[in-house]
């Protein structure tokens, strides 16, 4: 006799939803993991969850899918994304890689709660769909938590940045514009920093003769430190090219006065 799984409530010995092995119909399977059927589905197709066991047309869930899906809402919390944790589960990552996978994740999401689109617009004070146009621009880039995707109180920030020079008179669609052409040409620098990482940093400690504790630790203190360097580099390095621009611009087309102020001169606001 076969070991069964707890009874749901209610459930009685000729319940449709449950065999006599103690296997359960997928309805049972999302109630019990607290999803849903689609939810189930979906990931069954990314290879997230096995194969049920099938009988003529029904389809039949153990315990282990059920352990499987607590482990994926539990990978999930900590802000993996369902790719890395289809490879977690697959065994395709190095031990070492887990750690510093989860360092990823957790700089991405933080502590705070995750806003949602209407959140964010009710705290910044725009419609919500001006901010679904923000984010197809890549102007903000939603956080995926609890399979969720949010926002943080730093959108808010660069949103209220963003309406200021709407204020300053910088039409909409240039901005929108102008967002579009920084996402793609950050996210081609991003690739390029995560390349150098890879094969500088991550491959030379993977191949060392540490264990996998010690590698793992190193791979987070790598990551650790050099995410917050290289993020005051690149934010001190485009001011600096953006005053030298500001300055070369007002060099060919402004007047002395805006020269003198640009330059701080005294007395640039007297005739």
């Amino acid at each position: 006799m076969g070991t069964a799984g707890p009874a749901p409530t209610g459930t009685n010995e000729g319940d449709t939803n449950r065999d006599p092995n103690g296997e359960i119909r997928v309805e049972e399977l999302a109630r019990r993991a607290e999803v849903s059927v689609d939810t189930i589905r979906f990931y069954q197709k990314r290879q997230l969850l096995p194969p049920p066991r099938r009988a003529g047309r029904i389809a039949w869930y153990g315990a282990d899918h059920v352990d499987r899906l607590q482990r994926i809402k539990e990978l999930q919390r900590q802000g993996f994304s369902l790719a890395v944790i289809r490879r977690l589960l697959a065994g395709e990552l190095d031990a070492a890689d887990v750690p510093l996978a989860a360092a990823v994740a957790g700089a991405q999401t933080g502590d705070a709660d995750l806003l949602t689109l209407d959140d964010l617009a009710a705290r910044v004070g725009v419609p919500a769909p001006l901010l679904d146009a923000v984010a197809r621009e890549g102007l903000i880039v939603a956080q995926q938590r609890d399979g969720v995707a949010g926002y943080t109180a730093a959108d808010a920030d660069v949103l209220r940045a963003g309406l200021r020079l709407l204020e300053a008179g910088f039409p909409l669609p240039d901005l929108l514009a102008l967002a579009r052409r920084h996402h793609d040409a950050t996210r081609a620098i991003a690739a390029d920093a995560v390349d150098m990482f890879d094969e500088h940093v991550r491959r030379p400690i993977q191949t060392s003769d540490l264990d996998d504790d010690a590698k793992a630790e190193r791979l987070v203190e790598a990551f650790r430190t050099l995410l917050p360097t290289v993020t005051t580099l690149v934010a001190n390095h485009f001011r600096s090219v953006l005053l030298e621009v500001a300055q070369e611009h007002l060099e060919a087309v402004g007047d002395p006065r805006e020269l003198a102020a640009a330059r701080g001169e005294p007395g640039w606001d007297h005739s």
